[in-house]
């Protein structure tokens, strides 16, 4: 196989690496209640999803 003939600069690898960040998931707020919560996903705090309760809501301390 062939071998690079000399080293990639550190400016080049950087360019490269640039995109492999990760990113923070998507939220939107919960029209019931308001809390922040994954779209597509049954609130965790009132347990509503697209206005019906489909989970039982956490209780909190």
């Amino acid at each position: 196989m062939p071998n690079p003939k000399r080293r990639h600069s550190k400016q080049r690898t950087a360019k490269r690496r640039s995109h492999d960040f990760l990113t923070a998931p998507n939220s939107a707020n919960c029209p019931s209640c308001g809390e922040r919560k994954l779209p597509h996903h049954a609130c965790p705090k009132c347990g509503e999803y697209r206005g019906r309760a489909v989970v039982a809501a956490t209780k909190e301390a």
